[in-house]
């Protein structure tokens, strides 16, 4: 119900977190539940860490037939640190391949809680959903907060609605807001009147006043996207609080890539849609800059693969906004001679070779969940892409944690669909940063007819870089349509050329009504095409189709 998104219907995942209201009566009494519905993928960790710092106890939803995995254990410690209360839930008990004994096994492991703690579900059965609601209100506390104290309110999470301007979700940690207040945010200092405040119900429902602990919306006809900060706090302009509330950090994005508008014409257009997005989904983060070949769009930062996937996807479906992705790549530290440090995050602003001493690039501590039986491809897939093995260890049964150190530039590409299809599906992956190291890193970029690309050249390892360019290459060949004349491909570190395929010219057949006669005639006629292809070679341009550039992400 709450997975409204097309996108999220469509793939079976959930993508934003959605806060909700309901009231539930119990023993008699009636009890306000607010609950938030997060995602599991990794990419998506900030909406967890968000939400966690807006709760008070967390359900451990972990599926009968999979047992847990490796995103699991990463957000289950994320709510530990914040010491949530924490109801372990094991769900789709009424299936088939459903192995609840070993899945309660593992869950004891990794929490230290007792056997009759954890409580056995079904979402398509409704089986055991009384049980997590009787131990929701049991089990978690109440939010803590001083209803009499000045108003201070943390902002989770907000959406933008063309009618009504930004709308802002909110906890009250203390005090109490009412209908027409006058509030500010503290961290950007703006004032407003609360014009309407509500809860979130399956729509939003408005109320007069809202109290401490209450979760809900605020509308103040908001115009513009920057005023709006998630993490940031509302109080009273007459009756300030002392401080704002600490509560998440900003976030890191892990990878980046150009994105530009197709049409020179619409880069104010995606401006403001990534404005729009950014709103709604605060871990994305850009800034503008221009490409030779491509004009002008932004420079963005994604948390992931499948986050920038689902964002160029929400930009073609919420703001018809078509765009063109650049090969994404990792931020890198380049020092140079002098000892000065600059951070790089596209290939194109590299220094010359000459000045630069070493470069150091950002590694993962991932922590990959499988079968023992598919440990082999596993591990030559991440020898592959220079991983290296700290341990591995079963968690139980035929389930095996294998801990890896590993550049984050190798698994940004196609790492982790290489790994669910040799595994079958069953493989989860998790990662956190783990600094910088240096590294033998050469750039490598894609001339045609001599002319660099600016959007195809990336950032690789030594090691790689004649096979990669070599393939980079075919692909191309494969991909540009031919010319009237000649494309040189060709693969460059440096100066130095270490690839090339050539895109054969169209020739008409100019002898065809030669017939007989001397081979001269012919020879004649030949030369005039071949000048006229030469006059072509130098006033003609290389268009580069939008598929060359998705191509390249899955060279193999």
């Amino acid at each position: 119900m709450l997975d409204d998104m097309d996108l999220e219907r469509e793939r079976g995942i959930t993508i934003k977190s959605h806060a909700i209201q309901m009231d539930y009566t119990y023993e008699g009494e009636k009890y306000t539940l607010n609950l938030i519905d997060t995602p599991g993928h990794v990419d998506f960790s900030y909406e967890v860490s968000r939400s966690i710092a807006a709760c008070e106890g967390a359900l451990l939803v972990v599926d009968a037939t999979q047992g847990v995995q490796a995103q699991t254990i990463s957000n289950l410690y994320m709510a530990i640190e914040h010491d949530l209360e924490i109801i372990p839930v094991i769900n789709k008990c009424d299936m088939v391949n459903a192995m609840p004994e070993e899945v309660e096994d593992e869950i004891i492991d990794l929490l230290g809680c007792k056997r009759e703690e954890i409580i056995r579900a079904s979402g398509r059965t409704g089986q055991g959903v009384d049980d997590i609601l009787r131990a929701v209100v049991e089990r978690i506390p109440h939010p803590e907060g001083d209803e009499d104290a000045p108003l201070q309110a943390l902002i989770f999470d907000s959406v933008f609605n063309s009618f009504r301007g930004i709308i802002a979700y909110f906890k009250i940690v203390n005090g109490n807001i009412k209908s027409g207040d006058e509030v500010v945010f503290i961290n950007t200092g703006k004032e407003y009147t609360a014009d309407e405040i509500g809860v979130l119900k399956m729509e939003m429902s408005p109320r007069k006043e809202l109290h401490c602990g209450d979760v809900g919306y605020i509308v103040s006809g908001i115009k513009t996207a920057t005023e709006v900060k998630v993490g940031d706090t509302i109080t009273h302009v007459k009756r300030a609080c002392d401080k704002a509330i600490s509560g998440f950090e900003e976030v890191k994005p892990m990878v980046f890539a150009g994105l530009y508008p197709i049409e020179t014409e619409d880069f104010e257009n995606l401006r403001a849609s990534l404005e729009k997005l950014q709103l709604n989904d605060a871990s994305l983060t850009f800034q503008p800059e221009s490409s030779v070949a491509l004009g002008f769009g932004f420079r963005c930062g994604f948390l992931g693969l499948l986050h920038m996937e689902i964002i160029q996807e929400r930009l073609d479906r919420e703001f018809n906004m078509d765009v063109i992705t650049t090969v994404p790549n990792v931020s890198y530290l380049v020092y140079d001679k002098q000892g000065e440090v600059k951070e790089v995050h596209n290939p194109a602003g590299m220094p010359e070779v000459t000045l630069i001493d070493h470069i150091e690039e950002p590694y993962i501590k991932a922590s990959i969940i499988t079968t023992s039986n598919f440990i082999g491809p596993i591990m030559t897939l991440c020898l592959g892409k220079r991983g290296e093995l700290i341990k591995q260890e079963y968690i139980s049964g035929n389930r095996v944690e294998l801990h890896y150190n590993m550049p984050l530039g190798e698994i940004v590409i196609d790492f982790y669909d290489k790994l669910k299809s040799i595994s079958k599906g069953y493989a989860s992956f998790d990662y956190h940063q783990d600094g910088f190291r240096p590294s033998k890193l050469v750039k490598l970029d894609i001339l045609l007819n001599g002319e660099p690309v600016d959007a195809l050249s990336t950032l690789t390892h030594i090691d790689n870089s004649v096979d990669f360019g070599r393939r980079m290459c075919e692909k191309l060949k494969e991909l540009l349509p031919r010319q009237q004349f000649d494309i040189a491909i060709q693969a460059a570190i440096g100066a130095k050329i270490i690839a090339r395929e050539t895109v054969k010219q169209l020739r008409k057949d100019v002898t065809a009504k030669c017939y007989g006669g001397d081979v001269s005639r012919k020879r004649k006629l030949l030369e005039k095409q071949k000048k006229g292809k030469k006059r072509m070679k130098q006033i003609g341009n290389v268009e580069v189709p939008q598929k060359a550039f998705l191509a390249v992400l899955k060279l193999d």
